[in-house]
């Protein structure tokens, strides 16, 4: 698999490890998840991100924190 580095237009992050992924939604939940982002005034990746992240934690704690510092 291929990886991009943050350098596209309007990239925030040009962290090497960073790597863009497609994910498709079932339409409900892809609508939820917009909800989420909009009532929390953040971005729908951010929503997602967070949602991973807590997963990761509590199915693997001892991975959990690594992905980001």
């Amino acid at each position: 698999m291929r990886t991009k580095k943050g350098t596209g237009k309007g990239a925030k992050r040009t962290d090497a490890a960073v790597v863009r992924a497609s994910i498709s939604f079932p339409h409900e939940l892809y609508e939820s998840l917009e909800g989420i982002a909009k009532e929390k005034k953040v971005s729908l990746a951010w929503v997602v991100r967070e949602a991973v992240e807590r997963y990761i934690a509590e199915k693997w704690p001892l991975f959990a924190g690594t992905g980001r510092e």
